[in-house]
């Protein structure tokens, strides 16, 4: 098998071929999956591995005074060869993984062959394809749980026992200095625990991940805006606890926590940062200082490490296998997210590249994973299916102008993209709109001319004299309103996106089917935009393959939007994508086969390939730390010799055999909602197809969907046909 080692002398990192470790009694052999790398812990014994003995010896001290007292006992040569020796072996990395069972060892009853399990410890979570771990140092997975996600049990379990040393209680301020890998899972335990957050880190992206994640503020410490945020939720008091989760020689932390805890506050050391306490603060606030030893009670005890041996839960209540199950079991009902920790994820195979990129600074992360290659606790290729469109439809009759609408939503895509063209429009009138809040039903209605507003659904569904719904509300409701508007017999214009889930899609394609019912429309706009329209008939018709590129600039969300509810509401990229990939798809004249997705620390940008069956593939690159005065969409669309670009719906341009530019000064960027309306309505009053065929919204949102399934899986995402 193989296995990522060091040479502590030479600091050579390798790859090694080493013999399959026995299944010995009290443990199991474990077949890794995922395995973490702790960018702090490790990071730090390579970086001190490619220095020279004299800086070895500067930065471990109390290896320093073992070789003297050794030199005493043992005298120089011998000392000088015991020291040598020792360095000039390889030694393991890795402590947290998540992998298969393989083999049972003799007293253990708790798993079995096949089954998913956490594993934790430098000597037994290795990154290494096959490792035994003893009893105590492995939890099962619970269901649901992703393998690249249960990777994180071990440094999770180290976040907990260091929030457990600080003792939270309901409604405390909490600090948390450093906010790497320890410090942002801290920060969600804390803020499932109900304490506020307050956190301190020199990267302005640490600080935006923190508050992301559950923190209520966050800035540098060498500035004003820690203290001024512990002085407003604390009414100038101070924290109760302060977590000390930062690494390097600089005293600042201990200084920082001094100033900023409370009188009788307590300081939990999690991290490994000097201490050097200025003994004034902190005796004169009498504060608390603790210590957190790694995942929990049982560390470092050969008798519950080794042979197994339980406390007894009476008395040690959350020993570290405990910890580490109770964190998977967070993890799983999802009060803890660590999706947005994993900056990259690398093959097992390039563990060696990998490292280098990480101590150059060339790779900046959080978090890294390896990945194990054909495992079954991996995610294998998933599959996303693209479901068929069943059904014979009912034949669709002309409506009589004019069309008569109705609006369920009146936020604000509505009222400013929407209803300002369709109240414009000759032959149409605004009959109904339906809001849960009377007043914003009744500022609808004054706007737009709508004949009557309610908050009565059903009222509007059985209306027979509306010819048309459009579902405008909030991301989560968008399925089942557009099942209900189908079988209803309603023709519908929903809004980006159809579905969050396959469930949901499948729901809205039983209600095709059931009713017979398929005028359907999704709000992807942008192909209907006449400046990229013009472009995509100058490009003219291709013979080869295609590469598309495109780049939006998405910027960043407002403080409070209900986009953030990701819990509910899906993923920013579920709300938005299907836009990017339906133009990408238009463009190509064809429907994706795969999907793969990946994304920086925080999932805030995101890189996604899709493939073509004619072999095209398209890059959506959606970011959200972009500068705001960059435009926000650029494509570049090249095959058989030919280039298309498009600038932010304000300027096109096609490279060829002629080459042909758009005006530099359009009107207004027209990113086609004003024509994508025409045509629904045209569709509608003269019963004609829909303006995009059903299949076509189908594999977009499928493929939608398949990007957070890739991000889960880290690998390419099959869209399955029927």
């Amino acid at each position: 098998m193989k296995q990522v080692v060091q040479n502590y002398k030479s600091g050579e990192l390798a790859v090694l071929d080493v013999p399959v470790p026995g299944c010995k009694p009290g443990g199991v052999l474990v077949r890794s999956a995922f395995s973490l790398i702790s960018t702090g812990t490790e990071l730090m014994k390579v970086s001190e591995a490619g220095m020279s003995m004299l800086g070895k010896a500067r930065s471990r001290p109390d290896q320093v005074a073992k070789v003297m007292q050794s030199v005493a006992t043992n005298g120089v040569p011998a000392t000088y060869r015991k020291v040598m020796g020792k360095l000039d072996s390889y030694t393991p990395l890795g402590y947290s993984l998540c992998g298969v069972v393989e083999e049972v060892g003799a007293g253990v009853d708790d798993v079995k062959v096949g089954d998913l399990v956490a594993c934790a410890g430098n000597e037994h979570a290795l990154h290494a394809e096959l490792n035994w771990v003893p009893k105590n140092l492995y939890a099962p997975v619970p269901d649901g749980l992703a393998p690249r996600h249960a990777a994180f049990g071990t440094v999770g379990s180290i976040a907990m026992q260091g929030v457990r040393q600080g003792e939270p209680q309901l409604g405390e301020v909490a600090l948390v200095i450093g906010l790497g890998l320890i410090g942002q899972l801290v920060v969600q335990l804390l803020a499932a625990s109900g304490v506020r957050v307050v956190g301190a880190d020199p990267d302005p992206a640490r600080c935006e991940l923190a508050e992301s994640l559950g923190a209520a503020a966050c800035g540098d410490p060498a500035s004003a805006a820690v203290e001024n945020a512990v002085a407003e939720l604390t009414d100038g008091h101070g924290v109760d606890q302060v977590y000390l989760a930062a690494g390097g020689g600089s005293n600042q932390p201990v200084e920082l926590a001094a100033k900023l805890a409370r009188d009788r506050g307590r300081v939990v050391d999690i991290g490994k940062c000097r201490l050097d306490l200025p003994w004034n603060a902190y005796y004169e606030k009498e504060l608390d200082v603790r210590f957190s030893r790694s995942y929990g009670p049982g560390r470092y005890d050969p008798s519950y490490e080794l042979e197994g041996r339980d406390y007894p839960i009476g008395y040690v209540r959350w020993t570290e296998r405990r910890n580490l199950a109770c964190f998977l079991d967070l993890a799983a009902r999802g009060k803890v997210d660590v999706e947005p920790l994993i900056s990259h994820v690398a093959d097992f195979d390039d563990a060696v590249e990998t490292y280098q990129r990480l101590k150059d600074g060339e790779l900046k992360a959080i978090t890294a994973l390896f990945r194990y290659p054909g495992q079954a606790g991996e995610a294998k290729a998933p599959v996303v299916a693209v479901p068929a469109v069943h059904g014979k439809t009912s034949p669709v009759r002309a409506v009589t102008t004019p069309v008569k609408l109705a609006f369920v939503g009146a936020g604000n895509y509505a009222t400013s993209m929407l209803l300002p063209h369709l109240a414009q429009r000759e032959g149409v009138e605004l009959s109904t709109v339906v809001t849960t809040t009377a007043l914003s039903g009744a500022n609808a209605q004054r706007k737009f001319g709508f004949a009557q507003a309610t908050t009565d659904l059903d009222a509007v569904l059985g209306d027979k004299s509306i010819d048309a719904v459009f579902v405008v509300t909030r991301h989560s409701s968008h399925a089942e309103l557009t099942r209900q508007a189908l079988l209803a017999g309603k023709t519908v214009f929903v809004e980006k996106p159809l579905a969050l889930t396959e469930d949901e899609l499948a729901g809205v394609l039983a209600a095709v089917e059931e009713s017979g019912n398929d005028r359907l429309q999704v709000g992807f706009n942008r192909r209907f935009a006449p400046l990229l329209q013009e472009a995509r008939t100058r490009f003219g018709a291709r013979s080869g393959p295609a590469n598309l590129r495109y780049l939006v600039n998405a910027g960043r969300l407002t403080h409070g939007s209900w986009y953030l509810q990701q819990g509910t509401e899906g993923s920013r990229f579920a709300g938005e994508g299907g836009h990017f990939i339906d133009t990408a798809s238009w463009l190509l004249d064809a429907d994706p086969v795969s999907v793969y997705a990946t994304a920086t620390s925080g999932n805030e940008d995101l890189q996604v390939v899709l493939r073509y069956p004619d072999g095209s593939t398209a890059t959506i690159s959606y970011v959200t730390t972009g500068p705001s005065g960059f435009p926000k969409e650029t494509l570049d669309l090249v095959a058989d010799g030919r280039a298309l670009r498009l600038d932010d719906f304000v300027r096109a341009s096609v490279y060829g055999p002629r080459k042909w530019v758009s005006s530099r000064l359009p009107k207004a960027r027209d990113k086609g909602q004003n024509a994508e309306l025409a045509a629904f309505v045209k569709a509608v009053r003269t019963g004609g197809p829909m303006p995009v065929p059903l299949e076509s919204l189908v594999a977009t949102t499928a493929a939608t969907l398949a990007v957070q399934a890739g991000l889960a899986g880290g690998v390419p995402v099959t869209l399955a046909r029927p």
